[in-house]
């Protein structure tokens, strides 16, 4: 990957944890966390993996993030100094559950 890449990975990370943080309402107790952010080369699409805490709010949350999609993407839009903006698809960070299904396996060893 790229150093601009990279950097633009991190700054869409940034602007996207702060645009759900401060513009998405959502039910006290929700913790979404913006994890890793994969842009094409072209700088066409990025998708943006979260992860939800408590782990039953996972639909809800998504709910949400498809609904207001057009909110958060017009708020992304403005905040990006990039000629080329990226439009945004969110997906789900399975990484911490298949982490734990791991670690069960290791301990059962």
């Amino acid at each position: 990957m790229s150093l601009r890449i990279e950097k633009i990975n991190s700054l869409i990370s940034h602007h996207i944890s702060e645009i759900i943080s401060r513009e998405l309402n959502l039910k006290p107790g929700i913790l979404v966390t913006v994890s890793k952010v994969d842009t094409g080369k072209d700088l066409r699409y990025s998708q943006v993996f979260v992860s939800v805490f408590p782990e039953k709010e996972i639909q809800y949350v998504f709910t949400a993030l498809k609904k207001e999609i057009y909110l958060i993407q017009g708020s992304f839009n403005r905040k990006m100094p990039t000629k080329i903006i990226p439009k945004i698809k969110f997906k789900l960070d399975t990484t911490e559950a298949e982490a734990d299904v791991i670690e069960k396996l290791l301990k059962q060893i």
